[in-house]
């Protein structure tokens, strides 16, 4: 019996059958959630749920590796992965039918699923990848009987050459059209989606602060080459979330129900918010999955509205220990209530250095809670306070087995230089500290093995902020570790041992390693 293995052209065809199929599914899948609900999207419901459902480690690895461009990571990763399949897809339909026709059905299914999930679902979430699923299956099955059977006898006469060349056209004017038809309806609908927001975030003028944030001091900023800037441009601050479609929200469709464990529940909606009286404060955000010497903290100016006048509005009741807030995507956020009530300025933000905030980082509302890391603080979009217990809830990182508090642990980093190869001479070496909420008291710098030296510190803003810090060292010829550890305002000192950022934030010393000559 003469063996099927096809040639490479015939391949090719196989393969192409395939990506035009699943690209045609995708595009009609793209096109009905456009007018459903973004979250319908069979592309970003899979995605949303591979990083909801990925475990822990999997994120770290992600956040780890790619940091701040871990969603254009995954989108890419599921794109490649998609046109593998879709290309096996087509081969299997053509050898082995239906195989393919039923892998594409299958991942129609996990479409659907994915898309149920999602916490704001409706019934009319699954239409997207029901219909794309079968548009994929229809084109498929199509396409593969246009193929012509491989040629598996030297002395049959080959197909026309023409009709070879009309099906070669077919095929790749059909893959050329349905990316086409991804790309532009992709991008049609996150431009629709995200116009109104953009126009309502450039139209908006902040309201004044009635208590501004006390002026920088001079000295809070070392100015140096390298080193890091005292205040975080909004271009640059960090962005780690679990949220692949950025939850697209206008001023006049925000409220905030206040409800649980309260005397009143109440909705705030924005005239009412940004008619109460603003507070300015300059406060250092940090993430639990920051690794030692990470770049994964950033510091701000913000405005908004004391969390705890909110929370007297309601009233809290007796035994509510935990503030779980749920941003507009669905995620959830568990913070200590003795950190909103306490006195800290912890506050439902704005503005972000003097502008409205930034889409990615939570307009038109968000949380700023000093001292605790993001995930147990730090709600963006968010929409929804119910005042509970710990006992009796859990967010969304807790459940994935992080710790339920969150404070920031005391750490320091080495910003500069930021050379490996330096020359002999002094070198000034600088970073930054934070101890947030307690106070950085004292930086210590050690080089090799030669005992720890006090570094200078740098003008303290706030125990809310990050505190910078510059030590200048006699560089000798040579290899040279460069060490740092904080030590705040109660005397404790940054923990040497290496922990990772699970479940609780990351400890140690970073260290840097330089080549003097």
């Amino acid at each position: 019996m003469t063996s099927r293995v096809g040639t490479r052209s015939h391949l090719f065809a196989e393969a192409a059958a395939g990506l035009v199929a699943v690209g045609a599914g995708l595009a009609v899948g793209e096109i009905v959630a456009a007018w459903i609900d973004t979250g319908s999207s069979p592309f970003f419901a899979v995605g949303a749920a591979v990083v909801d459902h990925a475990p822990t480690f999997g994120r770290e690895f992600a956040i780890g590796t790619f940091g701040t461009a871990d969603k254009p990571a995954l989108y890419i990763g599921m794109g490649v992965l998609i046109a593998l399949i879709a290309a096996a897809c087509g081969i299997a339909e053509h050898r082995r039918p239906p195989i393919g026709a039923v892998v594409v059905a299958v991942f129609g299914v996990v479409g659907v699923l994915a898309a149920w999930d999602r916490p704001d679902s409706r019934w009319t979430f699954v239409l997207p990848s029901l219909l794309g699923a079968a548009v994929a299956v229809l084109v498929l099955r199509l396409l593969v009987s246009m193929l012509p059977e491989e040629q598996t006898d030297p002395d049959d006469d080959p197909a026309p050459a023409g009709r070879r060349v009309d099906r070669r056209f077919v095929l790749t004017a059909g893959g050329i059209a349905a990316v086409a038809v991804v790309v532009g309806t992709v991008g049609r609908r996150m431009l629709a989606d995200t116009a109104r927001t953009v126009a309502d975030r450039t139209k908006l003028i902040l309201p004044s602060p009635r208590t501004p944030a006390p002026p920088i001091p001079p000295g809070a900023d070392l100015d140096l080459p390298g080193a890091t800037p005292f205040v975080t441009a909004n271009a640059d601050f960090y962005r780690i979330d679990t949220a692949l479609q950025v939850p697209n929200l206008t001023t006049e469709g925000w409220s905030l129900r206040i409800h649980g464990m309260v005397d009143n529940e109440i909705r705030i909606g924005w005239d009412e918010l940004v008619a109460m009286p603003m507070t300015e404060r300059v406060v250092t955000l940090t993430c639990v999955s920051n690794e030692v010497g990470g770049d994964l903290i950033d510091n701000a100016r913000w405005l908004g509205v004391p969390m705890a006048t909110l929370l007297d509005r309601a009233g809290v009741r007796p035994g509510a220990d935990m503030l779980l807030s749920t941003s507009a995507d669905g995620w959830t956020c568990g913070t200590p209530v003795s950190a909103v009530t306490d006195g800290r300025d912890a506050l439902l933000v704005i503005g972000m250095n003097g502008e409205p905030l930034p889409v990615e980082h939570g307009y038109p509302v968000r949380q700023v809670v000093p001292g605790l890391y993001g995930y147990v603080s730090a709600t963006k979009w968010v929409t929804d306070w119910e005042l509970t217990t710990f006992a009796d809830a859990k967010a969304y990182w807790t459940t994935r087995g992080w710790s339920a508090l969150g404070p920031i642990k005391l750490s320091s980093r080495i910003d500069r230089p930021t050379a490996s190869r330096i020359e002999a001479g002094e070198v000034i070496i600088a970073g930054t500290a934070w101890a947030q909420h307690t106070g950085i008291a004292a930086v210590d710098v050690r080089v090799d093995d030669g005992g720890w030296q006090r570094a200078e510190l740098a003008t303290e803003y706030s125990i809310d902020t990050w505190r910078q810090w510059r030590f200048a060292w006699d560089a000798t010829p040579g290899e040279h570790t460069v060490e740092c550890r904080a030590i705040d305002k109660d005397g404790n000192q940054q923990v040497e041992a290496y922990a990772s950022p699970i479940p609780e934030g990351a400890t140690g010393l970073d260290a840097r390693r330089f080549s003097v000559s």
